[in-house]
């Protein structure tokens, strides 16, 4: 993080709070814009057993928060949207401890091993885990992943050119 910039040691508890205001902030829109691509996606009727809306909603969950993340920043100029890949990073996390913990019984994962697991939980389009209800796309791979587009929109919206 050495752009140049000296980073204030002594903030007020005003500034902190503003900076946790505005990290929370940049972390719902992130949320947003994955929900617009979702809903925009899901207003088709997709074959949830099709493998071509899951790519393209992973491809979507990426761009879309990148360009939103550029767009936002460069309107609001202030330095803490490229930090947003915490966010992603935490419930990524949590939700890779989640997956590890949930039991595993007759079905698509009887003998999982732990990378198995969560790699037919967040990765495959096709022969999911069936862990998470089948929601492991959405929860572990696309909300973490529009986080993470978002801060890298973010950062290059702040880049001078």
């Amino acid at each position: 993080m050495t752009n140049g910039r000296d980073i204030p040691q002594g903030k007020s508890l005003g500034d902190l709070g503003r900076e946790a205001s505005w990290f929370l902030t940049h972390t719902l829109i992130a949320i947003l814009t994955l929900a617009i691509v979702i809903v925009v996606l899901s207003l088709n009727h997709p074959d949830p057993d099709s493998a071509t809306p899951k790519l393209l909603a992973t491809i979507l969950a990426a761009l879309i928060p990148l360009f939103g993340g550029a767009i936002v920043t460069r309107l609001l100029q202030n330095d803490i949207a490229p930090y947003t890949w915490i966010s992603g990073l935490v419930i990524f996390s949590i939700v890779c401890v989640w997956v590890l913990e949930l039991p595993t019984g007759k079905g698509l994962c009887e003998n999982c091993g732990a990378v198995e697991k969560l790699w037919r939980t967040f990765f495959t389009f096709r022969h999911g885990s069936g862990l998470v209800g089948g929601d492991g796309l959405l929860i572990g791979t696309w909300l973490p992943l529009s986080m993470i587009s978002y801060a890298i929109g973010a950062r290059l919206a702040r880049e001078p050119y």
